[in-house]
């Protein structure tokens, strides 16, 4: 130990590895007793939270894949000057990101962007894979958009 000015000081000590990264919970606490409760340990927990992040990671990468190369959109989106329940949209490109549950990013429009808060796959394709090109999404858009709004590659699919 080193003593300076009448007070004590311990020496750092070397970074110990433990060997285990860190696991983030994503689930809150009355969540995570809730799931005890029915008979869930915390590995099991943990599974199901990581299960969670790889579901919300795919997602995110499905409406990147859906939106990628921007272009023309069907839309439900509530433009001030338009009264259509569906209305042809140029989307010019997504930029997302997840964090735990969470999607977050940006959507550039023709002319303006808006936040995007949340997204999920609404309706895929029927091609010879099981998972299928999006055919329609959801994105929940904040700022001055602040509303769920669906995109689709054909109106129909709205």
């Amino acid at each position: 130990m080193v003593v300076s000015v009448g007070r004590l000081h311990r020496e750092p000590q070397p970074f110990k590895p433990t060997g285990r990264l860190p696991t983030h919970m994503h689930f809150d606490s009355r969540t995570q007793a809730a799931l005890r409760e029915v008979g869930l340990s915390t590995a099991e927990i943990r599974a199901a939270a990581d299960g969670v992040v790889d579901r919300v990671r795919r997602d995110a990468d499905d409406l990147a894949a859906f939106f990628e190369g921007g272009g023309e959109y069907h839309t439900d989106l509530q433009l001030a000057h338009g009264d259509a329940d569906v209305v042809e949209q140029h989307v010019e490109w997504i930029d997302l990101y997840t964090h735990a549950a969470d999607i977050r990013g940006y959507l550039r429009l023709d002319g303006w962007g808006v936040p995007v808060e949340g997204g999920r796959v609404l309706d895929r394709a029927e091609e010879d894979d099981s998972e299928g090109r999006p055919r329609a999404v959801e994105l929940t858009l904040g700022g001055s958009v602040g509303d769920r709004v669906r995109f689709a590659t054909e109106a129909e699919a709205l």
